[in-house]
C-alpha cells in the first residue's frame, strides 16, 4: 500500500514537473529552434522572399558562394581581428578592475563601481553616436593631441582602415569592460578571505596570489565571459553600422552588418545567401563554445 501510494505521489511529482516545464520548452523551440531549423532549409534556397526555390544545380549553392565571396572572407577577416584583438585586452581589464574593486579597505567602492559599469546602461546606438563624434576630423580627440602636442594636424580616424577598425576595438572596450568586470566582482566575493590571508602568511605576494589563487577559483567565470565575449563578438553589428557604416570601402565590415546588407541593405532581400552565413556563425559560435568549455573544464 505504502509503496503504491509513493509511484502515485511520485507520478504526480513528475507530471507537475512536465507542466511547469511545458511553457518554457514550448517558448524556447518557437524562439528558437523553430528559427534556426528555418534558416537552414532557407539557406539552401535562393530568390526572393516571395518566391523561394531550392538552389541549382546543388542546393549548396550559397554555401559554396561564401567561399568565392571576398567581401563575405574580408567580413569574416575584420570579426576575428577584433575578436582576438578586443576580448583577451576586455578580460584581463575586467578581472584586473574587480580585483581593484573587491579591495574591501578602498573607500566609495560603490562610485568607482558604478563609474566603470554605466557605459554598459548606455545605449548600443547613442555610445556608438557619441564616440563616432568624439573621433571626428574636427572632434575632441583630434583636439587634445594636437594640442598636447602628438599631432600637428587632423587625423581621419574614421576614413581610414588602421584607425577606423581600432575605433571600434576601443569603444567595444569602454562598453562592455565593466559589464564582465560585473561577473568577476561577484566571483570574487564568493571566495573567502581567510584564503588570501592563508597566503600572505605563507609569504605569497599580490602576484602570486592571483595567479595562485584567484585565477584558478575564477575559472568557472572566466569561461563564461570568455564564451559571452565570444558569442557577441562574433555577432557584432551596431559599431560596424553605426560607427564606420562598414567603411571605408568596406574595410571594417563585420558579418553581421554583411548578413544585413544582403537580407535588407542593398535593396534586394537575398534571405537564402544570408541564412547560409548565419548559419555559418551560428557554427561557429558552437565550435568555439565547446572548445572553451572542454578547455576551462576542471572536472577529472
Amino acid at each position: 500500500m505504502n509503496k503504491t501510494k509513493y509511484k502515485s505521489v511520485q507520478g504526480k511529482q513528475k507530471t507537475a514537473g512536465w507542466i511547469f516545464l511545458a511553457p518554457a520548452t514550448i517558448l524556447i523551440f518557437i524562439m528558437s529552434f523553430y528559427p534556426m531549423i528555418r534558416a537552414f532549409i532557407m539557406s539552401l534556397q535562393t530568390g526572393s522572399s516571395a518566391n523561394m526555390r531550392w538552389a541549382s544545380p546543388s542546393i549548396f549553392n550559397n554555401y559554396t558562394r561564401m567561399f568565392k565571396d571576398n567581401l563575405f572572407k574580408g567580413s569574416l577577416v575584420n570579426t576575428y581581428l577584433y575578436l582576438i584583438i578586443q576580448v583577451p585586452i576586455m578580460l584581463i581589464l575586467a578581472i584586473l578592475l574587480a580585483q581593484l574593486l573587491n579591495n574591501k579597505d578602498l573607500k566609495f567602492k560603490g562610485l568607482f563601481r558604478t563609474m566603470v559599469f554605466l557605459p554598459c546602461a548606455t545605449s548600443l546606438v547613442s555610445y556608438a553616436l557619441i564616440f563616432k563624434s568624439l573621433f571626428a576630423t574636427q572632434g575632441l580627440v583630434n583636439d587634445v593631441l594636437q594640442k598636447i602636442g602628438i599631432t600637428h594636424g587632423n587625423i581621419n580616424f574614421l576614413g581610414t582602415t588602421s584607425t577606423a577598425k581600432m575605433v571600434i576595438i576601443i569603444a567595444l572596450l569602454w562598453r562592455w569592460t565593466g559589464y564582465n568586470m560585473v561577473f568577476y566582482l561577484a566571483g570574487l566575493q564568493n571566495i573567502e578571505y581567510s584564503v588570501y590571508e592563508a597566503a600572505k602568511i605563507d609569504g605569497a605576494n599580490g602576484w602570486k596570489t592571483f595567479w595562485g589563487i584567484t585565477v584558478p577559483l575564477l575559472r568557472p567565470t572566466i569561461v563564461m565571459t570568455f564564451i559571452m565575449s565570444i558569442n557577441g563578438t562574433l555577432q557584432l553589428f551596431d559599431e560596424s553600422v553605426n560607427l564606420t557604416k562598414g567603411g571605408p570601402a568596406n574595410s571594417t565590415i563585420t558579418m553581421s552588418h554583411y548578413i544585413f546588407n544582403n537580407s535588407f541593405g542593398n535593396g534586394v532581400a537575398n534571405f537564402g545567401y544570408a541564412s547560409a552565413m548565419s548559419f555559418v556563425v551560428f557554427i561557429m559560435v558552437a565550435i568555439l563554445a565547446f572548445i572553451n568549455l572542454k578547455v576551462g573544464d576542471t572536472r577529472d
